[in-house]
């Protein structure tokens, strides 16, 4: 069965339009209630969000949903998503549930389901649920309606998780940190776990008032960070997005490092250490060939999954892999968590940083990568990858790139949105070849 509402990192869209509505939100909730449903025992379900004023519609929506069918519901307000993720299992719910619509801005919204195990759902649990919304589901009796609560120390809990990801004898004594929530889901947690190591911490990005969400801050927006670290002389900065699942690092001269190189930092301390599992790393058709070369130089091997977290992930629980993540700056550390998480990682670069006794500008550049450009092109409707013409101009591409480079093309799953990407050590060449497939897209629609 092909999916409907559920993308690439669960259902998203701008809320009160299309599929993003309480109504929606009320249906998921019962049918996600029905189908986690496992047994004679009272069913609970633990419910997130970030700070997007439409967050307390959707919460009030998904509550209604499950308590109609039976499901009691654990509330713990404004955090990140490997934090709800962590909740649900130690709070031995039957699912999790964090309404984010990620690093979108304030007007868009979404739900994202973790199992009780923590992990977020298959596609084909997700497409059951589809299944059971478009099915008339049977509410439970009065007497059985579930109970609602909101639960106070869920961030008290969540930091204190996070930081047991640093060893004990690590302390960030001395570390000017700067740290942008995005005005986000992690605006009270990440600087408080980074603080609680000894860092002083300059935060941005930390007052939301439901729509400046990711507005100008953050990690998809990150001049501002990169002017506060500079201007305060800081010794790195973080940005995290608004649900806190990734991380982007700004050195102290201002540079912005992203996930490919966090991943090749982490992944090299791991293996000197003996700890990394899997003889190398999972990331993401996106990723830099420079992070390829560089692990190969280790000998070790990138495996690469679809773009999205849920499928780093996939690959990393088939093969026994315990690092993975996005060049986007999604970090899993299996180790420590079932999701991306953007603080541990920080964490761990801060910990690098400690160890080392070096510069975050030294620390951080670990490959030198190869030219990379990424294109988006708008499309309306259609297929236009199913173009002809695309198709040939697509085949040229691949071919004059055969043996130097790469070439990534695909519909974006949040946004009708064609992504075009090449690498090759020739720039010129790479932006052509990127050049020219656009035009070709751009002619199609």
């Amino acid at each position: 069965m092909a999916r409907k509402l559920f993308g690439t990192d669960g259902i998203r869209g701008r809320t009160n339009a299309g599929v993003m509505t309480a109504a929606t939100a009320m249906k998921v909730g019962q049918a996600a209630g029905r189908h986690f449903v496992r047994g004679g025992h009272r069913h609970r379900v633990v419910i997130g969000k970030d700070t997007r004023l439409s967050g307390y519609m959707m919460e009030s929506a998904l509550v209604a949903g499950f308590t109609s069918v039976g499901i009691d519901v654990i509330m713990t307000g404004p955090l990140p998503t490997p934090a709800i993720a962590l909740l649900t299992r130690e709070m031995r719910a039957d699912l999790g549930v964090m309404i984010s619509a990620s690093h979108n801005l304030f007007a868009d919204n979404g739900i994202k389901l973790f199992g009780p195990d923590g992990f977020k759902l298959s596609d084909e649990a997700e497409a059951e649920i589809e299944r059971l919304m478009e099915t008339d589901i049977p509410l439970v009796p009065a007497e059985r309606i579930g109970r609602a609560r909101r639960i106070e120390d869920a961030r008290g809990r969540y930091i204190h998780a996070v930081k047991q990801s640093v060893a004990a004898d690590i302390r960030f004594d001395g570390l000017k940190v700067v740290v942008d929530c995005a005005n986000g889901a992690a605006y009270q947690v990440a600087p408080s776990a980074i603080w609680e190591l000894g860092a002083e911490v300059i935060a941005l990005g930390v007052t939301p008032n439901g729509i400046n969400i990711n507005d100008g801050v953050g990690s998809t927006a990150i001049a501002a960070l990169q002017a506060k670290v500079v201007e305060e002389g800081a010794d790195i900065g973080i940005a995290l997005d608004g649900d806190a699942d990734r991380l982007i690092v700004v050195d102290e001269k201002g540079r912005a490092v992203d996930g490919d190189q966090i991943m090749a930092l982490i992944a090299g301390r791991m293996q000197d250490k003996g700890l990394l599992r899997g003889g190398g790393i999972v990331a993401t058709v996106m990723s830099n060939l420079g992070l390829e070369r560089y692990l190969a130089g280790r000998g070790l091997t990138l495996e690469r999954a679809k773009v999205g977290d849920r499928y780093v992930l996939e690959a990393m629980k088939a093969g026994g892999f315990n690092v993975g993540g996005e060049q986007s700056g999604h970090m899993i550390l299996l180790d420590h968590g079932t999701t991306g998480d953007g603080t541990v990682a920080a964490l761990r670069v801060l910990a690098s940083l400690v160890r080392s006794g070096k510069p975050a500008s030294e620390v951080l550049h670990v490959f030198d990568p190869v030219p990379q450009l990424l294109k988006n092109v708008r499309y309306e409707g259609g297929k236009p990858l199913d173009n002809p013409q695309v198709q040939a101009v697509i085949a040229e591409a691949e071919a004059a790139l055969a043996g130097k480079g790469r070439l990534v093309i695909r519909p974006s799953g949040t946004e009708p949105v064609i992504r075009v990407m090449a690498e090759g050590d020739d720039r010129a060449q790479v932006e052509q070849v990127v050049d020219a497939i656009c035009e070709a897209v751009h002619a199609a629609v």
